[in-house]
């Protein structure tokens, strides 16, 4: 499956498959899907920045994204990155979310990145805990309660991987 560098071209369907993820799911706690205009300038944040943003493509359409962004935006933890996945609803369980997220990996190790954070919403996402788990990420706490959606308490669960030296040697 091919998987390359998001661009431009593909905002309009990386904002539909987030979107749905929005509306439909607790991946993401954001309660109102962002328009194509606010996508847009997400994805050009992150790639005016180091950030890798990648697409997979199936059949010539985009069947899923992935990017790794900053984990927060205060200096001492710029070599600590967030990763975030999304399918297209009509194209999970394929494998998809796996060859995205091991292509995220590589990709921004070779950026000089040193650790990556999965901010996975809802406990009760339980393909995206064990996709990171078989990928070598480390279960490293839940906040239990702190998003409310769909009428309910959602828990965010934390996941960490070292990329290349890790914490190993001074960046």
């Amino acid at each position: 499956m091919p998987i390359r560098t998001a661009e431009p071209r593909d905002i309009a369907a990386i904002t539909r498959i987030y979107a749905h993820a929005v509306e439909h799911g607790t991946a993401s706690f954001e309660l109102e899907a962002p328009d194509q205009a606010e996508i847009t300038k997400r994805y050009k944040t992150l790639r005016e920045g180091r950030f890798p943003f990648i697409v997979a493509d199936v059949d010539g359409a985009v069947a899923g994204y992935a990017y790794a962004g900053p984990y927060r935006p205060r200096p001492a933890y710029r070599f600590t990155v967030e990763d975030s996945i999304y399918i297209d609803p009509t194209m999970q369980r394929r494998g998809i979310g796996r060859a995205l997220l091991q292509r995220l990996l590589t990709e921004a190790e070779a950026e000089g990145f040193r650790q990556m954070v999965a901010v996975i919403g809802d406990s009760g996402q339980t393909a995206s805990i064990e996709l990171h788990k078989a990928l070598g990420f480390r279960m490293v706490g839940t906040f239990e309660a702190v998003g409310y959606k769909f009428g309910r308490w959602l828990d965010s669960v934390m996941m960490q991987k070292p990329l290349g030296a890790g914490a190993t040697t001074i960046p």
